[in-house]
């Protein structure tokens, strides 16, 4: 019996020297390109596991990986996630550098004065272009269609048609809702100006709105303005939200 305990205790032994030694700790430091200062918070996990762990006040970090580990994976909120592979080593240190994608980005705002995005306090989109010349239409203001947030457009049925553009729902039951359109800093009614008669097929033809009279291959962005504080240089006919289009210059 003493000889059987004896043998148990060295097979476990044994058992553990071999699965420490399937597993490695892997240490290192995370810097920014901004300062070379340790990154605190930093999440570091092993590529398509949960194993994890977050850096500390100085940056640093420690991770027991397994022997099947193929690469870890770094990631910080406003810096640009990388992947190391492991090799032989169980030291890496890791400079991340800033996720800048669209965190400068420039519109145009009312009057054609042109601010960073990310210091306007309320809500601008903007839309290039090309996005509406992909499909092409005879009223442009068609192509708007499910390309921005909160902007409904109603498209004609005929050709030529009226079409109408409401952005952020109704606001009056018994006066327009159309958007105010605003050219190169012109503004535009896009005003339905049909009469009873042609708008329920009565009689008459249905001869469109100014939008439609707009070049689609002569914008090069087209911004949405919503809201009050966006509109309030406009005045009261901006009230139901303004489309900037801004056109190509020679």
């Amino acid at each position: 019996m003493k000889k059987f305990t004896m043998l148990f205790a060295c097979l476990l032994m044994l058992g553990i020297q071999v699965a420490n030694a399937q597993q490695r700790v892997i240490t290192g430091t995370i810097t920014s390109t901004d300062d070379a200062m340790g990154l605190p918070g930093v999440s570091v996990s092993v590529k398509g596991t949960t194993v994890g762990t977050i850096t500390n006040v100085d940056g640093k970090y420690s991770l027991e990986v397994g022997a099947d580990a193929q690469a870890l994976v770094f990631s910080f909120v406003g810096m640009t996630t990388k992947e190391v592979v492991l090799g032989t080593t169980n030291v890496i240190d890791v400079v991340m550098e800033p996720d800048v994608i669209g965190v400068d980005e420039v519109v145009v705002t009312a009057l054609g004065i042109s601010r960073e995005k990310k210091s306007l306090g309320y809500s601008v989109q903007e839309i290039g272009g090309d996005e509406v010349n992909n499909v092409k239409s005879d009223n442009f203001v068609n192509s708007l269609s499910g390309k921005v947030s909160g902007v409904h457009v109603k498209n004609n049925t005929v050709m030529g048609g009226s079409t109408n553009v409401v952005i952020r729902g109704s606001s009056s039951l018994t006066q327009s809702n159309q958007a105010l359109f605003v050219v190169d800093g012109i503004p535009i009614s896009n005003s339905i100006t049909n009469s009873s008669a042609q708008s329920y097929g009565g009689q008459g033809y249905d001869y469109g709105n100014v939008a439609s009279d707009i070049n689609s291959n002569d914008i090069e962005s087209v911004t949405v303005l919503k809201g009050a504080a966006a509109t309030a240089l406009y005045g009261s006919r901006a009230a139901n939200g303004v489309i900037l289009i801004t056109t190509k210059k020679g």
